[in-house]
């Protein structure tokens, strides 16, 4: 008599349960490694648009650890007021120069930009924001780093930059505070007027612009104020070419 019996599948059944668990890391793996932002490094020749921010090739990169003066911000030396956001974005087009640079991605800010540590030249370069702190065009931006701490008190010590006299930290500028001789010439904390023109065309003038006096601002239309020019910019609006 002949007896069928059922084939033995036990290693069969192993082997396949070992296929499927090799598979299933495999797919884990892909998906942490999707998951996990990328580190970007960027380089090029720089376009400086303020004293802590740089446009490369369409990428806006916010220096890492640093805080400068807004372009429209204030200080005050020897009792006079000079336009020290304006010096601070030329002293960083001077650290900088007609050459390149190299940035290595830490974060991404709440505006999207990457922020980053850039050097002059290649990645054994001077470190542009430890540059502009160190000679007094920006603070160390203790809320988030404290890599230029250091920089920070000897520009203080040695009185340079921003350190020669009066000014407004950065980040307290852009909630308001002003300085008591500019709070007297200007009764709104945040002076940047967002425009709507035809068509909807977001424009935003700057103290001192050609159309700025001209220009009134109808917030009922959706129309604003700005404390900063990244605050302008990141919501939509674009500056006035006068």
């Amino acid at each position: 008599m002949l007896v069928l019996r059922r084939p033995d599948t036990g290693f069969r059944s192993a082997n396949a349960t070992s296929v499927a668990a090799k598979t299933l890391i495999i797919v884990l793996s892909i998906f942490f490694v999707w998951a996990i932002p990328a580190v970007a490094d960027v380089s090029g020749k720089p376009r400086i648009i303020d004293g802590d921010t740089i446009d490369i090739a369409g990428q806006r990169i916010r220096l890492h650890g640093m805080d400068a003066p807004e372009a429209s911000q204030v200080c005050e030396a020897d009792g006079k007021q000079w336009h020290c956001g304006q010096e601070a974005t030329w002293a960083l087009a001077n650290i900088i120069g007609r050459t390149w640079v190299t940035c290595v991605e830490r974060d991404k800010d709440r505006y999207g930009r990457v922020v980053a540590v850039c050097k002059v030249g290649g990645s054994r370069g001077p470190d542009v924001g430890s540059a502009m702190v160190m000679e007094g065009w920006a603070l160390a931006y203790r809320k988030y780093s404290k890599d230029y701490v250091g920089a920070e008190d000897a520009a203080r010590e040695a009185g340079k930059g921003l350190w020669r006299g009066l000014f407004v930290p950065p980040w307290e500028w852009r909630r308001g505070k002003r300085l008591a001789s500019e709070a007297a010439n200007d009764n709104r904390e945040c002076p940047i007027k967002g425009n709507i023109g035809k068509g909807g065309i977001r424009i935003y003038h700057m103290p001192g612009g050609s159309y700025y006096s001209r220009t009134k601002i109808n917030e009922a239309r959706g129309e604003r104020w700005f404390c900063s020019e990244d605050e302008a910019v990141a919501t939509g609006w674009r500056r006035s070419k006068r």
